[in-house]
């Protein structure tokens, strides 16, 4: 990494609900010491909430040093800052207003001190939609707040895994409402954003987005439904002209049942279980919940609080790894992006493999 980045990044960890399994995972993952060699962790929770789920995992051993400053990090350690001092009750698998409200200042505290620069990326242990709502944090989830928190006119929840990676246009949104949420500029929005980060943060040179149609068959022809005709299809003929190479709508079912998903660098679904019920079930390796459109660098696993085993040390941290790799492949990208902009080798490297990749995906997918 030396040979990309100048110094090792800083990554965050916000501990998630206090009674979930989000500190077990950041427990098991920052374990190995190896993971400084890739970066300084930071860990926005407490003392008491660390050591309590330490002492769950007998045979795991952590050591970290409590920073009172961000500034004033031990880079070859991992670091815990003390979100808060009072003496909260950790109930493991308790769904309460405790393990909202510290989950949100943990995410509150590590959020700012990503738009200020004093870490680099930030990966985020799982919240509980209901217990974080307040007067004060009236989102969805954590895709919403960050839009709201960095105050971008738009972002895009996007779930990567080694063989695939599929955008939603809609989020956590009733079945019933998903209708009146998809309008061309909303399309249009999205593929833009799916666009530009496939190119700045996976290095792909001439991205391929496939769009999904909303009613079965993609409505044929407008018999069971307008939206392909009135809404999606100019959608996609203006993001065409957009510069954005984009095709659809496609009938979700057939689309992932033939693996016509496999042609494409990514897939915009338009609403939350028509993308995550196929990611869930066909992704390869595990699975990253990635928010494009910011500056900054946000991921998270795939999963929620797992209150059911929550600190019985049964959590598996695969998926909480690897967004935590996935965060550092996509600082890593973004400056490699950003050089060939100041390199000019680079910049005919970039060219070359562009022809490269032309010539390999002549044949357009059907």
């Amino acid at each position: 990494m030396s040979t990309v980045l100048d110094k090792k990044p800083i990554i965050g960890f916000t501990c998630g609900d206090i009674n979930g399994i989000g500190t077990e995972l950041i427990i098991k993952t920052l374990a190995d010491t190896r993971i400084l060699d890739f970066c300084t962790p930071i860990i926005f929770a407490n003392n008491k909430v660390l050591n309590f789920y330490r002492k769950s995992l007998p045979d795991i051993n952590i050591n970290y040093a409590t920073i009172k400053e961000l500034n004033k990090f031990n880079p070859k350690q991992v670091n815990l800052f003390n979100c808060w001092e009072e003496d909260v009750d950790i109930t493991p698998g308790s769904l309460n207003d405790v393990g909202g409200k510290f989950a949100v200042l943990s995410l509150q505290i590590a959020t700012k001190a990503l738009k200020d620069g004093l870490i680099d990326g930030l990966v985020t242990a799982p919240i509980h939609k209901k217990n974080v709502q307040s007067a004060t944090f009236n989102f969805t989830g954590h895709t919403p707040f960050l839009k709201d928190f960095f105050g971008v006119k738009d972002v895009v929840m996007f779930m990567v895994a080694d063989n695939m990676r599929v955008a939603l246009l809609t989020e956590h949104l009733p079945v019933k409402d998903i209708n009146q949420h998809i309008t061309k500029e909303k399309i249009i929005s999205k593929l833009q954003l799916v666009n530009t980060s496939l190119k700045k943060d996976f290095g792909v040179a001439k991205p391929k987005i496939a769009l999904l149609a909303l009613n079965p068959h993609a409505g044929d022809e407008g018999l069971i439904g307008k939206e392909e005709e009135d809404i999606i299809k100019p959608a996609i003929k203006e993001a065409i002209q957009k510069d954005v190479f984009c095709f659809g709508p496609y009938p979700a079912d057939a689309f992932f049942a033939r693996g016509q998903y496999e042609k494409f660098d990514a897939v915009l679904a338009l609403y939350h279980d028509q993308g995550l019920i196929p990611f869930k079930s066909l992704a390869i390796g595990e699975g990253v919940n990635f928010t494009a459109g910011l500056n900054s660098v946000r991921t998270s696993p795939d999963h929620g609080v797992a209150f059911d085993i929550a600190g019985k040390g049964k959590a598996d941290e695969s998926s909480f790894r690897q967004a935590f790799f996935t965060c550092i492949d996509i600082i890593v990208a973004r400056k490699e992006n950003a050089d060939q902009y100041k390199n000019p080798l680079k910049k005919v490297s970039a060219s070359m493999l562009s022809r490269v990749v032309d010539q390999k995906n002549s044949e357009i997918p059907e």
